[in-house]
């Protein structure tokens, strides 16, 4: 029903086109979309996954660290014999070491791979996110297009609604003539002549306006030459759900099962081969005293049992976000099928309502001509005589309102399911 409130709220302020261009309600919505400003976002994100792929590949390569350290001790090796004419130097308390150390990973218990699918998942969660934003734009493109062809048919029956007061202008003046009617009843129509005209002006006003928002968000310079083509009144064939937010939820799912894989790679070994070269004060032989260079080369097993501590903790709250996703999930379907209901109703009610139209506008006819002849035969008053005259118009307002809103029922719906 908010919708057609917005429908309401601008009822006398929305274009119409005429001419000889024609754009459809799905080309309106795809070039809003194109011309969105937000598009470009599609982009970034690709490059920033595209960067940080690249960084978590570097993960292979061979890394390169460079250290140095001067310390103090308080005791060092000593020799706990004295041979004759041999003097062995103590070692000095402090010692010196400047190193730079290659490492290569051969196995690192699935840590790079994990990461990287995670940085997927992540990258997938920000486009689905962007999808669901830019899928919203339908809903806004559709309040425009609808109320643009609602104004449309409401010009057209201004314009008839002119004709009959002039007609029955000319006809109260011939009256006047011949002593049925007075100058109030002629001042009468003449007032109703002028609310039509300013009704026109608000339409015609309003209708510049709403080309250019229309416009501006299909990133065209829309004019009087173009028409708006009345979509068919399709009824959906079926009622699944297709929207972008349950590939959000998908998404989201598998970013959080990609981070258990990288709680699960964390607490693995860790295999590598090292090539250290240094140079210090002791070197590798420990009775030398005095600075010399030399190398190490090996491999080298690792394993920290210290995230062991956490992990239990760390896969409840993984385990915990999960299950809000999936309640998230089905709070979203359990919405969105009210709202099917809801949108269901109200293409039966108004199917219903147009059902009836036509005969309410033959009968607002038929008590309108009665009225015309008793004005005539001077047993009514042109007062009366207008208030059917307008009571005829809003049938037929009524009519194609209810035409515009049962197009806008089934469109919201196909909008709500994606279908």
């Amino acid at each position: 029903m908010k919708r057609f409130f917005i429908l309401g709220v601008f009822f006398s302020c929305l274009p119409v086109f005429s001419g000889y261009g024609q754009l459809s309600l799905e080309s309106c919505q795809k070039k809003a979309i194109e011309n969105y400003p937000q598009i470009k976002q599609y982009g970034l994100i690709e490059q920033t996954r595209e960067y940080n792929l690249s960084n978590a590949n570097k993960g292979y390569l061979p890394q390169l660290s460079f250290s140095a350290q001067a310390t103090y001790q308080s005791d060092v090796t000593e020799i706990p014999i004295q041979l004759p004419n041999l003097n062995i130097k103590e070692l000095n308390k402090d010692q010196y070491k400047i190193a730079v150390e290659l490492n290569q990973v051969i196995w690192d218990g699935g840590a790079i791979r994990s990461q990287k699918n995670n940085l997927q998942a992540s990258s997938d969660v920000e486009n689905k996110k962007l999808d669901v934003e830019m899928y919203e734009l339908n809903d806004r493109v559709n309040q425009l297009y609808f109320g643009i062809l609602l104004i449309d048919e409401q010009l057209k029956q201004n314009i008839l609604l002119q004709q009959e007061l002039e007609r029955n202008y000319r006809q109260i003046e011939s009256y006047m003539i011949n002593g049925i009617a007075n100058q109030s009843d002629l001042d009468a129509v003449k007032v109703e002549q002028i609310n039509a005209r300013q009704r026109n002006t608000e339409l015609q006003t309003g209708q510049d306006a709403y080309l250019r928002m229309l416009g501006a968000m299909i990133g065209e310079n829309i004019s009087d030459s173009k028409t708006l083509e009345k979509p068919t009144a399709t009824l959906l064939s079926s009622n699944e759900i297709k929207r972008p937010e349950l590939q959000l939820f998908k998404a989201q799912h598998t970013l959080l099962e990609s981070q258990k894989k990288i709680l699960s790679a964390s607490n693995m070994p860790k295999l590598g081969l090292f090539i250290q070269g240094a140079y210090g004060n002791p070197g590798l032989d420990m009775l030398k005293n005095e600075f010399t260079p030399y190398y190490i080369a090996g491999v080298r097993l690792s394993w920290n049992f210290g995230t062991l501590y956490t992990k239990k903790n760390e896969k409840k709250i993984i385990d915990t976000n999960i299950r809000n996703n999936q309640i998230g999930q089905e709070t979203f379907l359990f919405n969105t099928r009210l709202q099917m209901l809801q949108e269901n109703s109200e293409i039966k009610k108004i199917k219903e309502l147009m059902k009836e139209d036509d005969q309410i506008i033959l009968l607002r006819d038929n008590i309108k001509k009665a009225a015309e002849i008793k004005v005539k035969n001077g047993t009514l008053s042109v007062t009366e005589l207008l208030r059917e005259i307008n009571a005829a118009d809003q049938a037929r307002q009524s009519k194609y309102l209810h035409e515009i809103q049962y197009l806008m029922a089934i469109y919201n719906l196909k909008n709500t399911t994606n279908n």
